[in-house]
């Protein structure tokens, strides 16, 4: 039945890539990996193989791809990806040897794709189960870890349609999970080897801070300021509840990145933002007279450029992570890492640290305006509680650290 569910959405994928440029990008990535392995592999290397889903899965990836870069130079690096926002924003990524798409989990894509690659270890970040993949990987003997995976009762393998599919988590050499919820589910399917060792995107986020750029344009902005607000990876329902409050407190500053960086959705920002005083990032840089002088003048700093996000937290009193009235929250670890009080909204089931920081008090949610209001009216009132709720935020992200260093510890690299 899964293969010819593969075979089915492969043929899904080939029409939807006559309307979708992505899914083109995707469908042409995937036919033209062959190519790229043929032309790169080193038949004398031995590779480790790290597979993750998308950008996000990559940043949970990348400290053991940096480690095992940096202490095991005997290994060659080879990245995949799934998904084109994954792809096309790291294709260069000079930390792997190779990087492409992975070609769709068909029985002969699988069996060619390791017959070029023949790894000597493969990690699969967070949710990637690749039925095919892994089964041949099993009957090749490869060590293969599942890597900063989260489980839950809900999930299609836990359910008694599901079990048949869920022997697939068995092809696994060893799985290091997130929490303890999650290994009680694997022992219900007989798995044992199980180590509950964090979330590595927790040292990434931390890395990240470590490296955060100086930004002259955000620090003018910020100057004198009484408080900062930051919205990072906001989307319309965010934005449509937090600027509502803001055009009423205009004591505060604000730092918008929206998740889009379309015009339409940046006139959309500028018209909710009704009689406020709003600058483009683009439009101050260079550090001209005039760029200094609407700087001056700007109430709100909207970033039209990606790539600031995690330096720009730095800046700012209170944060907001966009997504939580969609498919779910960005990355929350990134503000909190800044000993920042962040809201986000109600779609968070699924998000472990969204959990961990309701619970701790350094995240608030929200599901509607009144929520958003009646919680930074609080925060506004008293300085006490929003440093401490941001104290609360920043150990959480220092205490989870560590992931990396119990997954490569446990496999001797």
């Amino acid at each position: 039945m899964y293969n010819v569910v593969i075979y089915l959405y492969l043929a899904g994928v080939a029409v939807a890539s006559l309307f979708s440029k992505k899914v083109k990008k995707m469908w042409r990535g995937e036919r033209a990996a062959f190519s790229v392995l043929r032309e790169k592999v080193d038949p004398d290397a031995q590779y480790v193989w790290v597979h993750a889903a998308s950008l996000g899965e990559f940043e949970q990836g990348r400290p053991i791809i940096e480690r095992l870069r940096r202490d095991h130079p005997e290994y060659k690096i080879l990245l995949t990806f799934f998904s084109p926002s994954g792809y096309e924003v790291r294709k260069n990524y000079e930390g792997a040897d190779i990087v492409c798409y992975l070609p769709l989990d068909t029985i002969s894509n699988a069996r060619r794709f390791l017959r070029l690659i023949r790894p000597s270890m493969a990690f699969f970040i967070k949710y990637e189960f690749w039925y095919n993949y892994l089964h041949i990987l099993k009957h090749r003997n490869v060590p293969t870890y599942s890597v900063s995976s989260i489980f839950r009762p809900e999930q299609v393998f836990f359910r008694w349609y599901g079990r048949q599919y869920g022997r697939v988590l068995k092809c696994f050499t060893k799985f290091f999970v997130q929490n303890e919820v999650s290994r009680q589910l694997l022992a219900t399917l007989g798995i044992t080897d199980v180590v509950i060792a964090g979330d590595t995107r927790f040292d990434r986020v931390l890395q990240i801070k470590q490296q955060a750029k100086q930004l002259p344009v955000v620090e003018a902005f910020v100057k004198d300021a009484p408080r900062v607000f930051v919205a990072g990876s906001s989307w319309q329902p965010d934005e449509e509840i937090f600027l509502r409050y803001f055009n009423s407190h205009r004591e505060w500053k604000l730092i918008i990145a929206p998740h889009v960086v379309g015009e339409d959705h940046l006139q959309q920002i500028e018209r909710l933002l009704a009689g406020r005083k709003v600058v483009r990032y683009t439009q101050v840089e260079g550090g001209s007279a005039d760029a200094a002088r609407r700087l001056a003048e700007a109430e709100v700093l909207v970033i039209d450029c990606f790539g600031l996000l995690s330096s720009i937290y730095r800046y700012g009193d209170v944060a907001y992570v966009g997504g939580g009235f969609g498919v779910g929250i960005h990355n929350l670890p990134e503000a909190a890492a800044w000993s920042l009080p962040v809201f986000f909204g109600p779609n968070n089931e699924r998000f472990q640290e969204a959990q961990d920081l309701k619970e701790n008090g350094g995240g608030m949610e929200i599901s509607d305006y009144a929520a958003f209001e009646s919680q930074m009216d609080a925060l506004a009132v008293s300085p006490d509680l929003l440093a401490e709720r941001g104290r609360k935020a920043g150990e959480y992200v220092m205490g989870r650290a560590g992931a990396t260093d119990i997954i490569l510890s446990s496999l001797g690299l």
